[in-house]
């Protein structure tokens, strides 16, 4: 199944495209801590997810944020890849343009942000440039 059409079962499953609701209805806690330079990571511990945002963040860059970290908690559920990056040589680059992707359609693809432009995406979102191109120019 693609990311685009993952993405729109969950907005019809909740009602919504807005990270903190469907975090909150998939019984997801959202912590704001100092991260330092990170703006976010999921942790999962006996059935009970977690997503720890930088408590430094923007608003549009804690959705983002938050929508990147959904992108892990449905696409790689059962893989730790703040983990994975810090402890082995396993490459994440592929789960993360996935998590991206997720966050770019769950955020982008409705009437409510259809406004925003590909510079706000950027500035604003802090959404990466090579896959807001495909997003928006194909």
């Amino acid at each position: 199944m693609t990311i685009k059409k993952k993405v729109g079962q969950l907005v019809e499953k909740y009602g919504t495209n807005d990270p903190f609701k469907i975090a909150e209805a998939m019984g997801i806690d959202i912590v704001y801590e100092n991260l330092g330079k990170s703006l976010g990571y999921f942790s999962s511990i006996y059935r009970t997810t977690i997503i720890h945002i930088n408590e430094s963040l923007s608003y549009k860059k804690q959705l983002y944020t938050i929508a990147h970290e959904l992108g892990h908690v449905v696409l790689h559920p059962d893989e730790n890849t703040a983990f994975l990056k810090g402890n082995t040589y396993c490459l994440t680059d592929k789960k993360e343009v996935e998590a991206n992707t997720f966050a770019i359609e769950l955020l982008l693809s409705n009437t409510e942000n259809e406004n925003v432009s590909f510079d706000q995406a950027i500035e604003e979102y802090g959404m990466p440039e090579q896959l807001l191109v495909k997003f928006f120019y194909s």
